[in-house]
C-alpha cells in the first residue's frame, strides 16, 4: 500500500479527534471567559484562585485522590504479583476485568444496597451484636466504592509489567543468593514502575473529577472540583465559572502526566 493511501486511512480518526476531543475543549477554554451575563470577563479566574472555597475543594480533591490512588496500588500490586504467577491467570484477569463491562451507574447503586441501612453489611453487623452503623454518605464508603472501580485500571498495567519479566532474570538473582525480598525490591519493583506510573496515571486523575459517587455514596459530604462542575453547569447555570474550573482540572492534569511521565529510555535493574 501506498504511504499516501495509509495517511488517508488516518483521515476518519483525525476528524473524530477534532470534533469530539479538540473542539469541545476549545468551547470550553472560551466560555471560561464568559461570565453569567455572558459578557468577557477574566472575574471567573480571579474569583477561583482568589477563593478559599475553591482553593478548599482543590486540596480537597487531591486529598482523596491521593487516598484512593494510595488504596488501589496497595490492593493492585500484590494482586499482580501473585497472579502473574498463577497457572490461572487468563481466568483471573477474565474475573477482574469484567466488572468493568457494567455500567458505572449500576455498580454505584449497588454499592448503595451492600451499604444501606438494610443492607446485608447492617444485617450482618446486627446480628453479631454490633447494630445498624452508618456506612452510606461517609468518606470511607466513597474511597472504598472508588478504590473498587478504579482498581482494574491500577491492576492491569502493573500485571503486564510484572508479566513480561524474564523469569530467567528472577532465576539468576535466586541462584546466586537472593531472598525473595531482595527480588521483589531489586528486581521485580524496578522493572515494574513504567506499569504503576501508568497505573498511578489512569487512577489520579479520573479521581480528580469524581462526582456521581461523591453525590450518591458520599451524600454531598465529600466535595470535590468535579462536584463544583456539575453543581455550575446543572444547578447555577454558572457555565462560565463551571467551564473555568474545567479549564483549571485539565491543567491541573496535564502538569501531573508531565510530573510522572517516563524519563528513561529505557528499563533497568537497580545495582546491588
Amino acid at each position: 500500500m501506498k504511504k499516501s493511501n495509509i495517511h488517508l486511512l488516518a483521515i476518519p480518526y483525525y476528524l473524530w479527534l477534532i470534533i469530539f476531543v479538540i473542539t469541545p475543549l476549545l468551547v470550553l477554554f472560551q466560555r471560561s471567559f464568559i461570565g453569567i451575563d455572558g459578557q468577557f470577563t477574566l472575574a471567573n479566574y480571579q474569583h477561583f484562585f482568589s477563593s478559599m472555597e475553591y482553593i478548599r475543594m482543590t486540596l480537597s480533591s487531591f486529598w482523596y485522590a491521593f487516598l484512593v490512588t494510595f488504596f488501589t496500588f496497595l490492593l493492585a500490586y500484590p494482586l499482580a504479583y501473585f497472579l502473574s504467577k498463577s497457572p490461572h491467570k487468563d481466568l483471573w484477569l477474565m474475573l477482574i476485568i469484567l466488572p468493568t463491562w457494567i455500567n458505572l451507574l449500576l455498580k454505584t447503586y449497588a454499592f448503595i444496597g451492600i451499604f444501606g441501612n438494610s443492607g446485608p453489611l447492617n444485617n450482618f453487623f446486627e446480628m453479631i451484636g454490633l447494630g445498624r452503623q452508618q456506612l452510606l454518605f461517609t468518606d470511607t464508603s466513597f474511597i472504598l466504592v472508588a478504590a473498587y472501580i478504579e482498581l482494574p485500571f491500577m491492576f492491569l498495567p502493573i500485571f503486564n509489567s510484572i508479566n513480561e519479566i524474564q523469569p530467567s532474570l528472577l532465576e539468576a538473582a535466586h541462584d546466586l543468593g537472593a531472598s525473595k525480598l531482595t527480588i521483589v525490591r531489586r528486581i521485580i519493583f524496578p522493572l515494574s514502575l513504567r506499569g504503576v506510573r501508568s497505573g498511578v496515571q489512569a487512577v489520579f486523575i479520573p479521581s480528580l473529577s469524581l462526582f456521581m459517587l461523591t453525590r450518591l455514596i458520599g451524600g454531598n459530604r465529600v466535595i470535590t472540583l468535579g462536584t463544583a462542575v456539575e453543581q455550575h453547569f446543572l444547578v447555577t447555570q454558572d457555565w462560565g465559572m463551571g467551564s473555568t474550573i474545567g479549564v483549571v482540572l485539565m491543567l491541573i492534569m496535564f502538569i501531573i502526566l508531565f510530573i510522572t511521565r517516563d524519563r528513561s529510555k529505557a528499563g533497568g535493574v537497580q545495582d546491588a
